[in-house]
């Protein structure tokens, strides 16, 4: 892995020689925010050695660099998941080569279902804490010390700061917004009724299959975390309808102005 990490941040170093501090990880129906990018360079992920391939419909495989505001950024326009068949480690490598590159804090955002009941579809839900139902872990394996140590402590994912700074962000501008509990669950099938009265009951607010291995990697590496999911599907057990990835990629759409345009406040305030 070590070999791995330094070659393709080799080959990056050679086509961008510029230090990012910030990374960003645009999720499903979520990638409105490259706008806000003054772009400096594009790297298409399948020219970068050892990096995954997004293999998801609305997932690009891009890494943009450059500046939203005088900020400079690096961002995943396509993120990878446990259900496309990576290894956690290969999930979360390009987080890895986020921090060799200088960032200091990362964003990320989801589409997600929505379990708790106050919560309606385009609503946005800033991630308070979560819970792992992965049934993976990509700290599992040697530790990689250069990085982290071997039992990174997790009692505060989400940066509170942060946390804060999106809330008021969001009340200023009359933005529907919770906090709240993400878990992160396999996939790709979507839930039964009997499987969200049971993550409901064990504490979370929404479900989804991302983020969590991301959120574990990066504060190994004591980056700072916000993270933001997109409400694209009510997941009312007592009335539960069907529910197709073109349905949650337009309540994405839909929703994205709100989700870009948090973010890109609270990047250029930083």
């Amino acid at each position: 892995m070590e070999k791995k990490l330094t070659e393709a941040f080799e080959y990056i170093r050679k086509q961008y020689s510029g230090t990012p501090e910030i990374g960003i990880v645009l999720g499903t129906g979520l990638g409105g925010l490259v706008a806000e990018i003054e772009e400096e360079k594009v790297i298409p992920y399948n020219f970068i050695p050892h990096f995954p391939i997004s293999t998801v419909e609305s997932h690009f495989g891009k890494l943009i660099f450059g500046k939203i505001g005088d900020k400079p950024v690096v961002a995943m326009q396509g993120r990878f998941h446990y259900y496309e068949g990576y290894s956690m480690q290969e999930i979360t490598f390009p987080i890895r080569i986020m921090k060799m590159l200088g960032i200091h804090t990362l964003f990320i955002s989801n589409a997600s279902g929505g379990m708790n009941l106050d919560y309606k579809c385009g609503d946005l839900m800033i991630i308070d804490d979560h819970i792992n139902l992965q049934n993976a872990n990509p700290l599992v394996g040697p530790n990689m010390d250069e990085f982290g140590p071997r039992f990174p402590d997790m009692s505060r994912p989400y940066d509170p700061e942060l946390i804060q700074k999106a809330e008021d962000i969001a009340g200023e501008k009359g933005y529907r917004v919770h906090k709240g509990v993400y878990v992160g669950v396999t996939g790709p099938n979507l839930e039964t009724r009997a499987e969200y009265r049971f993550l409901h009951r064990i504490g979370a607010d929404v479900v989804g299959m991302s983020t969590v291995p991301e959120v574990i990697v990066a504060r190994h590496m004591d980056l700072r975390v916000c993270a933001i999911s997109v409400i694209t599907d009510e997941c009312d057990p007592d009335d539960l309808h069907p529910v197709s990835i073109e349905d949650v990629i337009a309540v994405a759409n839909e929703a994205e102005p709100k989700l870009t345009d948090i973010l890109a406040t609270l990047i250029k305030g930083l």
